[in-house]
């Protein structure tokens, strides 16, 4: 039972080894990511630092490096949590490997000596024969038996866990190492932040500063995002039109007495087989949409946001790209609309019940009423010449109401 329960106990703890693991891969990898994102984000503002401009983009741009740094800290502190948990759990291991150890070596040290004060066959046989009747003879024969099995087993869990032992006492090594080098990757990630932060202040003093320009450059991103969600929205009203037509229609041509109402809102964008497949394909794969750039880091979020005395509203989200990049369809749909926009362009594309938008285009690469399979490119992404930051808009729409592109997107 002792061996049983030994074995049972290494079993679970190899499971625990194996799920922490997978636990620090995971975080390894996402800091690996985070690391990427903001050495992008590093060049990106190196490139436009030279800008005597400054702009709204760029402080952006900014504010988003130190969140994915802060991000990358917290990462790094996770690790370093999860290690100290593993560090607790090999020690408690070690000494109960080693309590175990002991134990088995001095029930082992009792066997040998048992052992040898009857090595000879005589003593067996005189054990055997000294039997009151056949069937203890037997069973002391048994005994001799099972007690020489048992003794080379006892033998054997000593090696293993002797092996056992010096695995964990590597491992132990192995985290205190681990949690010495990212106590390192903390304290430089930190000092990087502290930079990073003193260099947002002196930007905002100098935002602060060109109060005039400021206003002006948050007034023309309102007009431009108003311009484009008029469009959208006269888009999005003409389908949805065609689409209660053509479902009218439908239902006029049935026999009388089968006609059913037409839905109403946007789930007339879905009254038809196809469109009904595509808006279902299309929820079905929320958070594993693929991004519209093959790299990319988005500079800002979904919703409103607060600077100074103005409030804007983002329906969708900028992702700060390399510049001439290709931009991507996320899924299948039809092209529904190509325009041209305040000195760039966008494509919107249709899937059903729901509407994904591509803005801040140099080109485009496709021609309304087009069909366009997921990831085809739509178009290449606009640098601005004023700052130089290069940037895609996304938008995802559920009829006529705009959702974080954010919680649709694959991490």
């Amino acid at each position: 039972m002792k061996i049983i329960k030994l074995l049972l106990f290494l079993g679970l703890l190899f499971l625990a080894t194996d799920l922490s693991a997978q636990s620090s891969a995971d975080l390894n990898k996402r800091k690996l990511a985070l690391t990427k994102e903001i050495e992008a984000l590093d060049r990106s503002l190196k490139q436009t630092s030279t800008n005597k401009r400054l702009s709204q983009k760029q402080i952006n741009e900014l504010n988003t490096k130190i969140r994915l740094r802060q991000e990358k800290i917290n990462t790094i502190n996770t690790e370093i949590r999860m290690l100290d948990k593993q560090i607790t759990e090999n020690t408690n291991t070690i000494r109960s490997l080693q309590s175990q150890l002991n134990s088995l070596k001095k029930e082992y040290k009792g066997m040998v000596l048992f052992a040898f004060r009857n090595r000879s066959a005589q003593s067996k046989l005189m054990f055997v024969f000294a039997a009151k009747d056949f069937n203890q003879a037997y069973k002391r024969l048994q005994y001799l038996k099972q007690f020489s099995q048992h003794r080379k087993r006892k033998a054997t869990t000593i090696v293993v866990t002797q092996k056992n032992l010096g695995v964990e006492i590597n491992q132990l090594d192995h985290s205190k190492k681990d949690k010495a080098s990212l106590l390192q990757d903390e304290e430089k990630e930190k000092q990087a932040q502290v930079k990073a932060k003193e260099d947002q202040a002196k930007k905002l003093n100098k935002l602060a500063r060109q109060e005039k320009q400021f206003k002006q450059e948050l007034t023309k991103k309102q007009q431009e995002a108003k311009k484009l969600n008029n469009a959208i929205q006269v888009a999005i009203a003409k389908e949805m039109a065609a689409a209660k037509k053509a479902a009218e229609a439908a239902e006029k041509k049935k026999p009388t007495g089968t006609a059913k109402p037409v839905a109403s809102g946007s789930k007339v964008l879905a009254a038809t087989p196809e469109s009904a497949k595509l808006s279902a394909d299309f929820l079905g794969n929320q958070g594993k949409l693929p991004w519209p750039v093959t790299q990319g880091v988005i500079v800002e979020q979904f919703g409103r946001h607060i600077r100074g005395n103005v409030t804007t509203t983002n329906n969708g989200v900028d992702i700060k790209t390399n510049p001439g990049a290709a931009v991507t369809a996320i899924f299948a749909g039809d092209v529904i609309r190509v325009m041209s926009l305040g000195g760039t362009k966008f494509v919107m594309l249709k899937h059903g019940e729901y509407f994904s938008v591509y803005s801040n285009l140099r080109t485009t690469n496709v021609t309304e009423g087009q069909k366009v399979s997921i990831k085809q490119t739509v178009g290449t992404v606009a640098t601005d010449p004023l700052d130089g930051t290069t940037q895609a808009h996304l938008e995802i729409w559920k009829g006529a109401s705009p959702v974080n592109p954010q919680s649709w997107l694959a991490r």
